[in-house]
């Protein structure tokens, strides 16, 4: 209830100062005596805001600005938040609790906002202008509900600390896969014709811009005037653009009763002196150029057929076409709301008929768009799959396949590549030196038994180098000299000399002591005889 309180009381602040103005630039007489005539007046713009029409004595007034809604829808998505972050609702888990969530907080905001939107419909009555009271509810529900519903779902996908661009991304997540699938088709298809739409009325009113600053000029508003006329003209534009998307599907648009705006021929009467409608085409036969428009519906198939297989492809290859044609002709039921949103009687007489049919335009887009879906979701989904199925093969590949292939690829030859290193074991470090421990104790530190050392070994001859044999001729000389009989035969030679007695090696075990850090071997002297 407070978050609806302040909705309401927000966007009545905003349009009351907007009449206030525009009470003290025009006769006062216009608007009403007074200020209560100004605060009525502002309370009906506001229920204009949410697209809730009025009767005057001539007729109903029904062709309302789209634009407009968009002041209530802020401050709407604004309140929707506000409520799932103060109920709570936001720190739910499970997308099942969470669309529950989304929906409680939507209609705990649209039910207290439809109310306050009826006790005001009803408060701004007077003789001349009577808002229809019934519009009032109906129409502020629904604002509400939708508007509160995406902020709740933006809210929701915030909390869990997720980058959220719109609502609208949140709540299509919350979805089930088949209708989150439905949805994003339908959303790409109306984006395709609504981009058609704004492009044929920009170059519309480019080429005839002279017209309508013409036109502009003959009105003479003034400064002040003149300034809420181009808010009133801003506010309409959502409508052109819808006029305009109407005429590409085909069906086109009225003026008036007995005229008509298509790519087939333009029939027009009088038209009212409203600066927008100086883009209308010439009457007569449409231009040739305005028949590439009427691609539009069969681009926005394309698009919607391959959105609807991208969110969630069909196993069956035979269902795709099916979805796709469903995705068309549902985005045709929105086209249609949205004719008839834009479009209404303006009083009574010859404007009772103004903007498109929307049986013509809903009937005309679900046939051209779901086909155009159809024929594209086969191919599409066909493709889809099979890459989805190469993708799996690739993931299920043993872990070297992949490196295999990296090195196989054309552009890296082998001599750029680095040569392969084989892995090195790390070296051992080497043994450390055995330590040598000394035998000769320290005669300070040591002085009751005296080391023993090992007796030296034997020195052993040097063996004769072949150098140091005679030459023959010394040899001939000394056998000259020696005496017949003296001589000893030069193979003998001196018996070698016994090696020394090595000490017997003693059984019994030795002491060891350890001083200062230095291990010290001990062996008692033997018994002297």
């Amino acid at each position: 209830m407070v978050a609806a309180t302040w909705c309401a009381g927000v966007g009545l602040a905003v349009l009351t100062t907007v009449t206030l103005v525009g009470w003290i630039a025009a006769p006062r007489t216009a608007l009403g005596p007074g200020l209560p005539g100004v605060f009525r007046t502002a309370v009906n713009f506001w229920l204009v805001a949410h697209h809730a029409g009025f009767s005057l004595p001539d007729g109903r007034v029904g062709l309302l600005p789209l634009g407009l809604v968009v002041l209530p829808g802020a401050l709407l998505y604004r309140g929707g938040g506000w409520v799932a972050r103060v109920c709570g609702a936001v720190h739910l888990r499970g997308a099942a609790s969470a669309r529950r969530a989304v929906i409680q907080a939507a209609l705990a905001l649209a039910v207290p906002y439809a109310a306050l939107a009826g006790v005001l419909a009803l408060a701004a009555a007077t003789d001349v202008v009577r808002p229809s009271a019934w519009q009032a509810l109906v129409a502020c529900f629904l604002v509400a509900a939708v508007a509160g519903g995406l902020g709740a779902a933006r809210a929701f996908g915030a909390v869990r600390g997720k980058r959220v661009r719109s609502g609208m991304g949140v709540l299509l997540r919350l979805l089930p896969a088949r209708l989150r699938s439905l949805m994003t088709g339908v959303l790409g298809a109306l984006g395709v014709l609504v981009a058609f739409g704004a492009v044929l009325v920009g170059a519309s009113l480019a080429v005839h811009h002279a017209q309508a600053v013409a036109m502009f000029d003959e009105l003479a508003p003034g400064i002040v005037g003149g300034a809420l006329l181009l808010v009133v003209e801003l506010a309409y534009l959502p409508n052109a653009v819808i006029w305009g998307m109407a005429y590409a599907i085909g069906p086109g648009f009225a003026v008036g009763r007995g005229t008509s705006v298509s790519p087939t021929g333009v029939f027009l009467d009088v038209v009212p002196s409203f600066p927008p409608l100086a883009a209308l085409p010439e009457p007569g036969p449409a231009p040739a150029l305005s028949l590439l428009v009427m691609a539009a519906p069969f681009a926005a198939g394309v698009v919607g057929g391959l959105l609807t297989v991208r969110v969630m492809p069909s196993p069956a290859h035979e269902a795709a076409p099916v979805w796709g044609f469903v995705s068309g002709v549902l985005t045709g039921g929105v086209t249609a709301v949205l004719a008839a949103l834009s479009g209404g009687p303006m009083g009574g007489e010859r404007l009772t008929v103004m903007g498109p049919s929307p049986w013509r335009v809903g009937m005309m887009a679900a046939l051209q768009v779901g086909t155009a879906a159809a024929i594209t979701a086969w191919p599409a989904n066909v493709l889809i799959l099979r890459r989805l199925a190469g993708r799996a093969g690739e993931a299920a590949e043993p872990a070297g396949r992949p490196a295999r292939r990296r090195a196989a690829r054309p552009g890296k030859r082998a001599e750029d590549r680095p040569p392969a290193v084989a892995p090195t074991r790390p070296e051992e470090p080497p043994p450390p030196p055995a330590r040598r421990v000394s035998l000769v104790a320290d005669p300070l530190e040591f002085e009751d038994p005296e080391p023993v050392l090992a007796p030296r070994k034997a020195h052993r001859p040097r063996a004769r180098d072949p150098l140091d044999e005679p030459f023959p001729q010394e040899i001939a000389a000394g056998r000259e000299d020696e005496e017949p009989g003296s001589s000893e035969p030069e193979d003998e030679t001196a018996p070698p000399e016994p090696a020394p007695k090595r000490p017997e090696r003693r059984d019994e075990a030795l002491r060891t002591e350890t001083r200062g850090g230095a291990i010290y071997i001990l062996r008692d002297e033997p018994p002297e005889d």
